[in-house]
């Protein structure tokens, strides 16, 4: 089978793919390898990926918020599923750069929707994101519960992508699976994210921001585990039988979260990379920041049910091993 796979040289679009490979399959990768974040580190997962993997790996630097763009890197191509990760990624950055946001999230959905669409593809899993969970209070955060109260607007590009989702699965019958990721870490992840920071903080001096003076809890996933609950999706396309999908849906539409199932408080992740990095964190307590939550813990009772998803690795395990990838990939 192949794959299209957006965000191929990102954190999780490129282990997807390398997963994909592993086990046999083609991929079709595209990413538009913009300057977010090092685009070294993005070629770097590239090259990690096609090696050795011949024409069963095939790469287009191409911006799929582009329709124009992204048809013309299409012609030709044949794929059977489309797996959607690529987005422009993080709370913080949308304050700043709200178009940025609208073009990537709302307007490259759109055009992913499209291709899926017009190819028939037999099933599209996207990246959604916990953060359309807003302040909820109630835990752990249910696939049932309301999301109508974003806090930031990367939150409320990931809601509207489930929305115009569940709009092509009603109008067009197409197979979609969202998925509401929790805090990814893990080796080759991003330099904009929490694990990633305050390694590098740690092993260079530098007083690591904790925000909400310390009253913060996450639902870190270490990427083995979204990897596994990737493919499990991508192999599980929805019936469109009228039943009632994860979601509430009653289209060939499924949302699920795809977390760790653990409410890890901040301060407690920071001892373990303390641990992990053989000194202490220098901390720097500071108030809640603009467009961030308090609390993320996923209920991953549907995903466990429908498609047998189990993660596996806790921070004790998944910490160390992020910390020892990171200073073989620095030289910390």
């Amino acid at each position: 089978m192949r794959y299209l796979v957006t965000g191929a040289a990102g954190f999780i679009g490129a282990a997807v793919a390398d997963a994909l490979l592993a086990r046999g399959d083609a991929v079709l990768g595209i990413d538009n390898l913009n300057a977010y974040y090092p685009v070294a580190l993005k070629e770097a997962r590239l090259a990690r990926v096609s090696e050795n993997k011949g024409a069963r790996f095939a790469f287009a630097k191409v911006d799929f918020a582009d329709h124009g763009a992204l048809d013309a890197a299409l012609v030709g191509e044949q794929f059977d599923r489309i797996i959607h990760l690529g987005a422009q990624p993080g709370v913080r950055y949308s304050i700043d750069n709200p178009r940025a946001y609208i073009e990537a999230n709302v307007v490259g959905h759109l055009n992913l929707l499209e291709v899926a669409r017009h190819r028939q593809v037999q099933h599209m899993v996207y990246a959604s994101s916990s953060s359309v969970y807003g302040g909820a209070e109630k835990v752990p955060f249910s696939v049932e519960d309301r999301v109508d109260h974003p806090l930031s607007l990367y939150a409320a590009t990931k809601k509207a992508d489930e929305l115009m989702s569940e709009t092509y699965a009603h109008l067009y019958r197409i197979p979609l699976t969202g998925l509401r990721f929790f805090t990814v870490y893990g080796p080759w992840g991003r330099p904009d994210m929490m694990v990633w920071m305050f390694t590098h903080k740690i092993l260079t001096d530098q007083p690591i921001p904790v925000f909400n003076h310390g009253e913060v809890w996450r639902d870190f996933t270490y990427i083995d585990d979204i990897v596994s609950g990737v493919i499990a999706a991508v192999d599980r396309p929805p019936a469109d039988d009228g039943a009632l999908k994860a979601g509430g849906s009653t289209t060939p539409h499924a949302l699920y979260n795809i977390g760790n199932h653990r409410c890890e408080k901040l301060t407690d992740v920071i001892a373990v990379l303390e641990t992990a990095c053989g000194r202490k964190a220098v901390i720097d307590l500071l108030p809640m920041q603009a467009g961030d939550v308090p609390r993320t813990f996923a209920d991953i009772g549907a995903i466990s049910h429908d498609l047998g998803y189990a993660p596996t690795t806790s921070v004790d395990l998944g910490i160390p091993r992020f910390v020892d990838w990171y200073r073989r990939y620095t030289g910390l």
